[in-house]
């Protein structure tokens, strides 16, 4: 149920951490602290009015895939005899879109309180962006867990990981970085076993702006153990920033759609070319039309069947029977293609094509760092055959929906992101597609055809697209400027 508000033990967090048996009796066996006066700790400076957002992953969500965090501190809230903070949250997971309340601790900023349907997030941001806490909170009178300084040798040890011993979090160096609020000279606190290990801290900053950790493995290619990136930051925000945000959570709801995957269907499959095989893995067996296919991918050497291949540039797309593409889920999610460092891959897909035989193609653009060209070499596709149900909700649904002109999320979404240089405007232009295909945006024209080019778009567009994603203009200001690209010939239509 919604608005259900459910609270977490000490015992829970620290189990969520994986820290019940921290140590800190062993020396530090790398050298630690840097050349800075104070101290730091998790909150440090956080007030009323303060906005995050965050782009974030954690190995026990979705297997690291990314989602969009983003926190207003609204002010205070009571919880019998203490006093949190209270913040309002809206997740953004692929296509879905959750809109949520916490309330954070004073000592440590964690949910003590949130919304229910939160908790996996919860979970997974006390392992990550609030992993810190267990070394570093306000609590002056505790010599171990208060503030910590940033010339102190370590901040603790963690606990065994791997094959080695008790590992020191040890202020390592200090680096200018570019942040969300600027450059800045932030403190790298770390743990270095097998891999490196950081987060990169600001004096004053409530959290850490970000982090890229490993899991634990004797084996090469350590999976993601959670990544984080402060996108946005801002303070003095009065008014709610997220009044008009609609979540799609709902539409899960009302079709009658599986939330919790088990029982997977799992097959192995060579790509056209023999370049690698294909692992997956997708649940529901029959999977429900406009719900979502949960996928479970591996990349695995041909020559050995327990080998993962690593740097993957990849795309899952709708093809027909003559493998044409259809649909790309990278573009969907406003991406040219996908990429994973280690041939792991976990996505939650709606289905958005009508009941019957669907064709799903694993793409392969190739093998190699994210940032230089693929080597095509490895390319290639394996096809994958699903039989989508029908749900009789659906109809009766989309018929509500469009009847109420309602402008879906992820356009408001992509508007943002447009605003922001996060997508491009190809990316941008395919909501407005779908805006005129579904008769949501009425537009006047004489030739016919599909939205084709681009000329300049003003900048005042873009500001505006970034206004109402924000809620600061409402959804007419915003329709009439998109038509009026289209009627003045800067889209062509």
């Amino acid at each position: 149920m919604r608005n259900k508000l459910v609270y977490v033990s000490l015992l829970v967090i620290l189990c969520s951490f994986g820290l019940s048996n921290l140590s800190y009796g062993q020396d530090a066996q790398i050298s630690g602290g840097v050349d800075v006066d104070g101290t730091w700790y998790l909150g440090e400076g956080l007030k009323a009015g303060n906005y995050f957002e965050y782009s974030l992953c954690e190995i026990n969500l979705n297997d690291c895939s990314p989602i969009k965090l983003k926190i207003w501190i609204k002010g205070e809230i009571q919880n019998i005899s203490e006093t949190l903070w209270d913040a309002k949250v809206v997740i953004i997971d692929g296509n879905k879109v959750i809109k949520g309340s916490w309330g954070l601790g004073k000592t440590t900023p964690e949910p003590i309180l949130f919304d229910e349907d939160l908790f996996d997030y919860v979970i997974a941001i006390k392992s990550s962006l609030n992993w810190l806490s267990a070394f570093a909170t306000a609590n002056e009178d505790d010599r171990i867990h208060g503030p910590q300084e940033f010339r102190s040798g370590k901040w603790g040890n963690i606990g065994n990981l791997g094959s080695g011993s008790d590992a020191p979090l040890i202020p390592h160096r200090i680096e200018t970085i570019d942040s969300a609020f600027g450059t800045v000279d932030a403190v790298v606190v770390g743990w270095y076993v097998e891999t490196d290990n950081e987060m990169w801290i600001v004096d004053d900053f409530p959290f850490p702006v970000k982090a890229l950790t490993y899991a634990p493995t004797t084996f090469n290619n350590a999976p993601i153990l959670y990544q984080f990136t402060l996108l946005k930051y801002e303070e003095n925000i009065a008014n709610d920033p997220f009044k008009d945000v609609e979540e799609t959570i709902q539409k899960e709801e009302l079709l009658g759609c599986p939330t919790k995957f088990y029982d997977y269907v799992s097959e192995r499959a060579a790509t056209d070319t023999y370049s690698m095989m294909i692992q997956y893995n997708y649940s529901p067996e029959i999977p429900i039309e406009g719900c979502d296919i949960d996928w479970k991918i591996n990349f695995i050497s041909k020559y050995n069947d327990v080998e993962i291949l690593d740097q993957i540039h990849y795309d899952i797309w709708v093809v027909d029977e003559q493998g044409n593409k259809l649909r790309s889920y990278a573009q969907d999610i406003g991406e040219e293609k996908l990429f994973n460092e280690f041939g792991r891959v976990h996505h939650l897909i709606p289905i958005e094509e009508k009941a019957g035989l669907v064709r799903y193609s694993i793409f392969v653009h190739g093998t190699g760092p994210e940032q230089e060209k693929p080597d095509v070499s490895m390319s290639g596709f394996a096809i994958v055959e699903i039989e989508i149900d029908e749900n009789p909700l659906l109809e009766k649904l989309n018929d509500d929906f469009i009847s109420d002109s309602k402008i879906p999320p992820w356009i408001k979404n992509n508007a943002g992101w447009w605003a922001e240089g996060q997508i491009d405007d190809d990316a941008f232009i395919q909501g407005i597609q779908f805006l005129i295909k579904e008769k949501i945006l009425q537009i006047s024209y004489t030739s016919q055809g599909s939205i084709s080019e681009i000329d300049v778009i003003p900048t005042w567009i873009k500001n505006n697209a970034g206004w109402w994603a924000d809620g600061q203009i409402d959804d007419d200001s915003f329709v009439s400027g998109i038509k009026y690209l289209i009627e003045s010939g800067i889209i062509q239509v």
